[in-house]
């Protein structure tokens, strides 16, 4: 499933966050920084998926 986040997180950042974290901040400033700039949103959406999927729940 990782692989897929990251795939993800360039071809559409925001989907990619919102499976890592659901509609929470990370999303909403996910989608500004995408329609900002498609290369922000994607820096961000690998920092999610990455931050996110180090950590033991």
């Amino acid at each position: 499933m990782t692989l897929i986040r990251i795939i993800l997180c360039f071809i559409l950042p925001p989907l990619a966050v919102f499976f890592t974290v659901g509609i929470r901040m990370h999303f909403w400033l996910n989608i500004v920084l995408t329609l900002l700039g498609v290369v922000p949103g994607m820096i961000h959406a690998l920092w999610v998926v990455a931050r996110k999927t180090d950590r033991v729940d």
